[in-house]
């Protein structure tokens, strides 16, 4: 059974769940008796939306390990299985599993499932390593999309706009493409295309090639599709809105404390009841692990909300439950008392979310109070509101002297750099001068890949930012951050740009009049209506003057590359705006922030 939440969307995700995990299982039953696997660490926590510990070990799965070096630790069993990105360096670390256990008085079958297919470079190297004869079963396990809740699906492609902007490796788009595949597959064929950036053209291309190479059956192109639009947004397009902080309380958490796989990790201290006392068993725990997903009624309700907005909730819903619970003293009728009982398990429900949830705004809350947070904050707002973008910042500086972490200062810089179209020569030359000389020689590289990909560059001619800021309305004043009425509140004055694109193609007209804004982003514009739609009047543009009277049209809003759970809100919001009339589900190849994002860009020698 798909996890309830997942299937309570517009478009069921929890076909998505289901066809995985059947995969998965298929798989397993082909190695007989008792089972370990061996995850690549990447993979631990996306195939954990796939496939609780439970299930697996219903098929014989006893012991599960991260894929490390050197010898495996010691388990009974018969089949020990390798599940796999295809990645050189894990075949080395899997070629050491195997040789460790060369002499073994147990013998032991090894299998390996690759996610989500094979790889020839990773096959001659196992061979290399003489570890290739070892397996049974050499499998794919074809698994592109993990369901993160019910409007959003995850390829967990940490690295795909590196491999693609930085090393031109288009191996990660062919992968895009074949997930787009799969969820025509399972919803219906999408009938018009719409996209923007370098790599947003190519998946087209390649959906298009492999369209025509499989005439796969099992798509229904009569069936009037669940999926009307696919919206395909190059991360290149917007580079400037990973990089400005979020400030939704999902994308605080993220921030601050990371969201990875719907999961936060916290200190476990923080959650202790008021009766407990802080015990060194207690401790050891070190870590709570706390899912985020809509199936908690609450969070659904705050998590895309502007960190300010969320205090008002939670003191409303306090005083509720509150009054609840007082309704249990005085006379009752046996009637009420039983009316009361049957209340008592959501109530209870209810007050343990409320007292989570208040201790996650409290560790939030400290940070955002501080005075290194907001400083941060109001040089971000400066930088895009254009305020002294062509000068070195007095606030950069000073990080950069006090040696503040890299990643803060790289931060600031690109944004800096992007809202300002890039810097005099002499700027850039003076930054990274300062950055070198602080932090060292050893992040030079890191600088030119930044430069490589367009975060640091040379001043154009052209001031795309001040063009963009002002045609798209980038920066709005005065927004209410409790009650907003515009996507800019998710940033409280910054409208991610590429969310302004899609709240853009759902007014009437389309992209139509923005063909000299679309101009000055990176890469070509897709536009592509099916023939199979052409026929039929009411798809033929995603608004019409009767909207009203037609359910609300479901786009795919796919980002290549990454997006931010600000983007995520912020399409929430469009969703939930009656007079645009559509709904918006969002695919993407990682959940990413500003931290994380320019991480994936750093030289080896950093990011390891």
């Amino acid at each position: 059974m798909s996890s309830t939440h997942l299937s309570s969307g517009r478009l069921n995700i929890g076909l998505i769940q289901e066809q995985a995990r059947k995969q998965l299982l298929c798989l397993l039953e082909k190695c007989d008796g008792p089972k370990a696997i061996i995850w690549d660490e990447s993979l631990g926590g996306p195939m954990g939306l796939v496939a609780k510990y439970d299930i697996l070990q219903e098929h014989e799965v006893i012991k599960m390990y991260p894929l490390v070096g050197g010898r495996l630790p010691p388990a009974d069993v018969t089949n020990v299985i390798f599940i796999t990105r295809p990645h050189l360096n894990l075949m080395d670390l899997i070629a050491q599993n195997i040789h460790g256990e060369e002499g073994s008085r147990q013998r032991k079958e090894f299998h390996i499932f690759f996610v989500p297919r094979k790889s020839l470079l990773c096959e001659k190297k196992l061979q290399n390593r003489g570890v290739f004869g070892n397996f049974t079963l050499i499998e794919e396990f074809p698994c592109d999309l993990f369901p993160f809740d019910n409007d959003l699906i995850s390829m967990e492609l940490s690295n795909a706009y590196r491999e693609f902007h930085l090393e031109n490796d288009p191996t990660c788009l062919y992968q895009v493409a074949q997930a787009i595949q799969n969820i025509q597959r399972l919803y219906g064929k999408i009938n018009r295309v719409t996209g923007k950036g370098p790599a947003a053209s190519k998946v087209w291309d390649l959906m298009q090639r492999l369209s025509r190479e499989t005439e796969d059956p099992k798509v229904n192109n009569t069936q009037m599709p669940v999926i009307e639009h696919l919206l395909l947004l190059d991360r290149s397009v917007d580079l400037l809105s990973p990089l400005v902080t979020q400030l939704t309380y999902e994308g605080l958490i993220d921030e601050m404390f990371g969201i990875n796989n719907t999961t936060v990790k916290l200190p476990a201290e923080k959650f202790l009841n008021s009766d407990e006392s802080p015990t060194v068993m207690s401790l050891e725990k070190k870590k709570q692990q706390i899912i985020l997903n809509s199936g908690e009624e609450l969070f659904a309700e705050i998590r895309d909300k502007n960190f300010n907005g969320v205090g008002p909730v939670l003191s409303r819903k306090v005083k509720v439950i509150s009054s609840q619970f007082d309704e249990r003293h005085g006379d009752k009728s046996v009637q009420e008392i039983k009316q009361f009982v049957a209340k008592l398990p959501h109530m209870l429900a209810t007050k343990q979310s409320l007292v989570k949830h208040t201790t996650i705004a409290e560790m939030i809350k400290e940070i955002s109070d501080s005075n290194s947070f907001l400083e941060t904050l109001q040089a971000e707002q400066e930088l895009l509101n254009c305020i002294d973008t062509d000068k070195p910042n007095p606030y950069i500086e000073d990080l950069i002297a006090q040696q503040e972490p890299l990643m803060k200062v790289l931060r600031l810089l690109c944004i800096q750099s992007i809202t300002n179209s890039g810097f005099k020569q002499k700027l850039l030359d003076y930054y990274k001068r300062e950055i070198v000389q602080t932090y060292g020689f050893q992040h030079l590289p890191t600088l030119l890949n930044l430069e490589k990909v367009g975060l640091l560059k040379v001043q154009q001619s052209v001031r795309q930012y001040t063009v963009l800021r002002k045609a798209l309305r980038l920066t709005v004043e005065d927004e209410s951050e409790i009650a907003p009425k515009d996507i800019s509140y998710v940033h409280s004055i910054y409208a991610p740009l590429s969310i302004r694109l899609a709240e853009q193609l759902v007014q009437p007209g389309g992209w139509q009049g923005l063909n000299d804004i679309l101009g000055l982003l990176p890469g070509p514009a897709i536009s592509n209506l099916s023939s199979n739609s052409a026929s039929s009047g009411r798809r033929n543009s995603i608004t019409s003057e009767d909207s009203s009277s037609e359910p609300p049209k479901l786009i795919l809003v796919f980002f290549i590359g990454g997006c931010t759970y600000a983007e995520i809100s912020a399409l929430r919001f469009l969703s939930q705006q009656e007079d645009l009339n559509v709904e918006f589900v969002i695919g993407t190849t990682k959940l990413i922030n500003g931290t994380t994002f320019l991480t994936s860009l750093t030289a080896d020698m950093l990011s390891n």
